[in-house]
């Protein structure tokens, strides 16, 4: 099969865990991109939070894409058009900010180039802050000074706690969002449908390709929909146990060039 799209997550799979982009796997993908494959990058990250990476590997050049927010935004690198864009309902961020004190969870959400949170000291804000290299900003009253649409929210809190409440909240919000988690300590609070499988596949349809033409990587749980979506789903050696069981291929770690072991064994053909 000749894949035609390159589809990576960020976090554990296209840096590594020093958050950098290796030399050998920015070569590898640009050489991708030279011999007209194109990538794009697939993260439940806002699509600020990822434009230092995408810059990294030249998307913009080679005309790649931003599938940002766990598949509710997708941007043309080369353009800056955001070609498609869901955002939660009406109201919700402010019924999600009741629930996370109800819960006594963290919540943050994106706006204008910030991240929006009950507090710039949680830890696993912090954790986000430093990744998407943007501020944290916290409102003097969550309900009057949010009045803005946005593509989702995330519940924060230590894993133990949050693996009980996924399950509470899919059942507190069912028929409303769709709940999951990303990493053990983030609860990704998501429009109804909305997941990263969901993200790509409009983005099939933009280029015109086929599940069979695209080749999906990730190590994150909302990396599964997509992995199991792709014509080809690769999951990190660094990936949850989970995660690998449902890949067609483990790959290296994101610490061994692991993106580069993929290109070299289903992609390069030139």
């Amino acid at each position: 099969m000749a894949y035609e799209l390159l589809v990576l997550d960020v976090d554990g799979t296209l840096v590594n865990t020093n958050k950098e982009i290796t030399a050998r796997t920015r070569d590898a993908l640009i050489d991708c991109q030279e011999n007209g494959i194109r990538v794009a990058i697939a993260s439940g990250r806002c699509t600020e939070g990822i434009r230092n990476q995408a810059h990294d590997i030249r998307l913009e050049e080679y005309g790649g894409y931003i599938v940002s927010y766990n598949g509710g935004r997708i941007t043309n690198c080369r353009t800056g058009e955001v070609v498609y864009d869901i955002p939660l309902p009406e109201g919700m961020i402010h019924e999600l900010y009741d629930y996370s004190v109800q819960e006594g969870t963290g919540i943050l959400t994106y706006y204008n180039g910030k991240i929006v949170a009950h507090s710039d000291t949680d830890p696993y804000i912090c954790i986000d802050a430093k990744g998407c290299d943007m501020p944290v900003w916290v409102p003097e009253d969550f309900h009057r000074d949010v009045h803005f649409n946005v593509n989702k929210c995330i519940l924060t809190g230590e894993p133990e706690k949050l693996a009980v409440l996924e399950e509470k909240a899919a059942t507190d919000f069912q028929g409303k969002l769709s709940v999951y988690r990303s990493e053990g300590f983030y609860l990704e609070m998501m429009p109804l449908g909305v997941d990263k499988a969901y993200g790509v596949s409009r983005l099939l349809q933009r280029l015109g390709y086929s599940r069979g033409q695209m080749l999906c990587c990730g190590d994150g749980f909302n990396d599964l929909p997509m992995i199991e979506y792709a014509g080809l789903g690769v999951a990190m050696a660094n990936a949850p146990e989970l995660v690998r069981a449902k890949a067609d291929y483990v790959a290296p770690s994101c610490d061994e060039d692991g993106l580069v072991d993929v290109i070299e064994r289903f992609v390069k053909d030139w």
